[in-house]
């Protein structure tokens, strides 16, 4: 007989858990950006770190009712912190429903690319097998699978015309039926909450400074992420994700793509501007190789960074911890 314990009153209360902060991370991956890449490291990551990690299994619902984005939000929030939850699901206000609104970081990438990634990938897999697009298309028809990419955006193809071509966006604009609609709305909504919601959102053709500054907001999270990727045997693991039988639409196709998607490229170029500033607040150089053709409607060129700012005063430090009171 042991009696009752007196640890409690010799020791008090054990101490809390510290948490770091932020310890509420939601990653809402665009499709076809990198976000297995990502995925991969996270798993790693998480197990190296002890973060827990929450994914989904649901990978094509990215529009949700009220009821869905109540019980969503309501599952993620009493997930054991510090946590990161990743889903390909349209931003989630949190504090519409009363909840904390997590810190949200994500990657994207040139819109055409994507778009054409996203194409072949549905018809052909990738390096992991055949099996794997043919679960995601198992009742895609074979004229359908072997449709030329050249007549499906020539001919306007409902897969090569709008709304099917505004896929960015609406992951940052949010749930409103207005974010699915290609227009001004929908650009300035996603612009703002980049802007106020985001703590990083990077560009896939950099991805390795994407990596760097993720380390360096959130290094409990991040820690070590760059060195993992770049371990050959995560490297042989990650080109299984490449997807295969991809073919160059012609250049007049491409014209048309551009013309098609004129607000995910306006889009596309404000956030690769911010991406580029906040590179230069760290001190990172951009590598800049042969520029993408433009579409004539814009004229302002992106901001391209060469050389870090060497007059900059404000501390690193204070500017992030601005942005995590935001």
């Amino acid at each position: 007989f042991v009696g009752n314990s007196t640890y409690l009153d010799d020791h008090g209360p054990p101490p809390q858990k510290v948490l770091p902060f932020p310890s509420q991370v939601v990653y809402n991956r665009v499709g076809k950006c990198g976000s297995r890449t990502v995925v991969l490291l996270l798993r790693i990551l998480s197990e190296k770190h002890g973060f827990n990690l929450v994914t989904s299994d649901i990978h094509n619902k990215t529009r949700l009712t009220k009821n869905e984005q109540m019980e969503l939000i309501k599952n993620i929030s009493t997930a054991e912190q510090p946590y990161l939850f990743t889903r390909h699901v349209h931003f989630l206000n949190f504090s519409r429903f009363g909840g904390d609104q997590p810190v949200y970081i994500n990657i994207i990438r040139d819109p055409v690319n994507r778009f054409l990634s996203n194409y072949f990938f549905r018809r052909f897999g990738d390096w992991r097998g055949e099996q794997n697009h043919m679960i995601r298309t198992p009742n895609m028809r074979q004229e359908e699978r072997y449709l030329d990419i050249n007549v499906c955006i020539l001919e306007n193809y409902p897969e090569c015309s709008n709304p099917r071509l505004f896929y960015i966006i609406p992951y940052f604009c949010g749930q409103h039926p207005r974010c699915r609609e290609p227009g001004e709305w929908a650009l300035e909504r996603a612009k703002l909450n980049v802007n106020e919601n985001f703590l990083l959102v990077g560009i896939l053709e950099e991805l390795e400074d994407v990596l760097l500054l993720l380390e360096r907001f959130l290094p409990h999270y991040f820690k070590d992420v760059l060195s993992i990727y770049k371990n050959p045997e995560h490297r042989k693991l990650g080109n299984l994700t490449v997807t295969v039988k991809k073919t160059v639409p012609s250049p007049e196709a491409i014209q048309i793509l551009y013309q098609r998607m004129r607000y995910e490229y306006e889009f596309y170029y404000y956030v690769k501007e911010q991406f580029h500033l906040l590179k230069r607040k760290f001190g990172l150089k951009s590598h800049i190789g042969k520029p993408s053709p433009r579409p004539e409607f814009f004229i302002p060129s992106p901001l391209e960074t060469e050389e870090p700012i060497d007059d900059e005063e404000e501390d690193d430090e204070k500017w992030l911890e601005d942005i995590y009171k935001r």
